[in-house]
């Protein structure tokens, strides 16, 4: 009798003490995640509002009525951010920042304690003076300035950059004689983290004071990168115009001093020539009893560099028109950073009427740009109207169906 009295007050003990085992080390893990560094990779902030994610704590919703604040407080995801927007006007706009750049720092942007605010006019690599100097031309015509101001912080690890505000930029519509810009930005050379600003609707010296934060930055690595801006206007009608474009080359710059606030010339953007914009191979087969067109996306060599951000992402886009009538569309799908880009993509077309006179078909090729609209690197035609190896190759195809015959093409203007 004393046996199993004595196993069973051995086993009591041993789930107690299992019970409270589990218990302690579930309120450890609880507590080594809360304080953790929050797992955001970028997080974009407008003015007012503090850069570090566990600080955005009970704000203002950012509602997507800029002239009436939010009256409720709906729940947030864990993960979302809120925004203060108290210091717009009635309007909804910011108010414009009347401290000049050369003077002392706004006191409403002023970092942390441990973080000393300096102002660096100028960097001295000769690489970035080949990069941004102005010729006799961009002198003439002056694209306006761009006012920003770069910091790391070593606590939290993180990337800032604030773009603070355009001044005497270009009337892009000719009508009101004004703009609508807006910045985007790019972290060369892998060209992982873009990211834009809002559109300022109906003026020439935009206040944008927009906070981008990169988490997970190394501080050795930042004398590696660049960074790209682009002076954008935007167009409801047609491809937004593009004003210029500044680069920073961050070699040389020293940031464990505190922020740096800085100023660039906006200068013309860096052009392709139209000689120079790569060829594709595409093959074409006409099926006369199925009255259909096989037309298959082989491959692309020679495409230019995307700017100044390195290589491009191509893909192609392919149109059918019927009597200038565009009647179906198709797309290859994105290769990644490559001048030479192989796509093997078959696509088929059925054809509303009796032979090919009336069909043409339409080639782009493009470079995808996440958060923007892609830009065309080249276009390609093909049809009875089309000259040179586009006209060539389409009769062919006309007087031999039903064999596949492929051509390489150059690329014209897009």
């Amino acid at each position: 009798d004393e046996i199993p009295t004595v196993v069973g007050i051995f086993s009591a003990f041993g789930l107690v003490f299992s019970v409270s085992l589990f218990a302690w080390i579930c309120c450890q893990r609880k507590s080594s995640k809360s304080n953790k560094t929050p797992p955001y990779k970028f997080v974009h902030v407008l003015k007012g509002v503090d850069i570090y994610p566990e600080n955005l704590n009970s704000k203002k919703k950012f509602g997507a009525d800029e002239k009436s604040e939010a009256k409720n407080k709906s729940a947030m995801p864990k993960n979302s951010l809120h925004l203060d927007l108290e210091k717009r006007d009635l309007n909804g706009n910011f108010p414009k920042t009347t401290t000049k750049m050369q003077g002392s720092p706004d006191p409403e942007n002023s970092s942390p304690k441990h973080f000393a605010e300096r102002k660096k006019d100028s960097v001295s690599p000769d690489s970035l003076k080949s990069i941004t100097s102005l010729s006799s031309e961009d002198k003439q015509d002056k694209l306006g300035t761009l006012f920003f101001s770069l910091e790391y912080n070593f606590e939290k690890k993180a990337f800032v950059v604030n773009i603070k505000e355009a001044r005497g930029l270009p009337a892009m519509d000719e009508q009101s004689m004004t703009s609508d810009p807006y910045i985007k930005m790019t972290i060369l050379p892998e060209k992982k983290h873009k990211v834009k600003t809002r559109v300022l609707r109906k003026t020439l010296d935009p206040a944008f004071d927009e906070t981008f934060t990169f988490y997970g930055i190394p501080y050795s690595q930042i004398q590696d990168l660049t960074l790209h801006f682009m002076i954008l206007s935007f167009d409801r009608f047609s491809r937004d115009d593009v004003i210029g474009e500044v680069l920073i080359p961050l070699a040389g710059i020293e940031l464990s001093e505190g922020r740096l606030l800085m100023d660039r010339e906006i200068i013309k953007r860096n052009v392709r020539k139209s000689s120079g914009r790569g060829e594709l191979l595409v093959s074409l087969c006409y099926q006369s009893t199925t009255n259909t067109l096989t037309v298959v996306v082989l491959k692309a060599r020679h495409l230019p560099k995307s700017d100044v951000s390195g290589l491009s992402d191509p893909y192609v886009k392919v149109n059918l028109y019927h009597a200038k009538k565009r009647i179906s569309k198709k797309k290859t799908h994105v290769k990644k950073c490559t001048p030479n880009a192989v796509f093997n993509e078959l696509f088929v077309f059925d054809i509303p009427c009796e032979g090919l006179d009336d069909i043409s078909i339409e080639f782009l090729v493009l470079d995808s740009d996440r958060g923007s609209r892609n830009e065309v690197i080249g276009r390609l035609t093909l049809g009875s109207s089309a000259e040179g190896t586009g006209g060539e190759h389409w009769k062919e195809i006309c007087e031999y169906p039903r064999r596949q015959i492929a051509k390489w093409h150059m690329l014209c203007d897009g």
